[in-house]
């Protein structure tokens, strides 16, 4: 599969196959949100695999969606705004960092056969007191991870690009 072919297909998957993950896939997903670009290369990013039954059941508190904690892995993404860049009028990009990894992430688990579904909605002082995140850390997103039993078509509800694209002005 290449890249567009992903970006067009990947949907986001709430029904997993209770089938685990093989690690290899795992791994490289992890890879492939490490590999993503990040302002001045600060890389502020930290990403917690949840594989474990009861810890997934715990974090449902956060996130109360049945179909969320029984995916076969949650992966948390995290960052530390002390090591991101900061621009010179204090916009912090700790969060846009951690959105590109995640896109890399949620892309290349397509790729290998996994759906994912980038979860921003939940309680974050609840996932850190489940996962013991240090306080000065920021969960920025989370996602299910698994073999989907479920299928859907290529993303069709999008805008088209007169709408949203200017060329040399507004």
């Amino acid at each position: 599969m290449n890249v567009f072919e992903a970006v067009r297909t990947r949907r986001s998957i709430r029904k997993y196959l209770e089938k685990p993950v093989e690690r290899d896939k795992l791994l490289r997903v992890l890879e492939a949100a490490r590999l993503a670009p990040s302002a001045v290369n600060r890389q502020p990013w930290d990403f917690i695999v949840v594989t474990d039954p009861e810890v997934k059941r715990k974090l449902g508190a956060a996130y109360p969606r049945d179909w969320f904690v029984n995916a076969p892995v949650i992966i948390v993404a995290c960052a530390n705004p002390a090591k991101a860049w900061t621009r010179k009028d204090g916009e912090e990009y700790w969060k846009v960092d951690v959105a590109i990894a995640m896109q890399n992430l949620v892309l290349a688990a397509w790729e290998e056969g996994l759906g994912t579904c980038w979860i921003g909605a939940f309680d974050e002082q609840e996932v850190k007191k489940v996962l013991g995140i240090p306080r000065e850390i920021r969960v920025v997103a989370m996602t299910p991870i698994g073999y989907p039993a479920e299928e859907k078509g290529p993303v069709v509800d999008r805008k088209p690009l007169e709408e949203i694209v200017h060329y040399e002005h507004w």
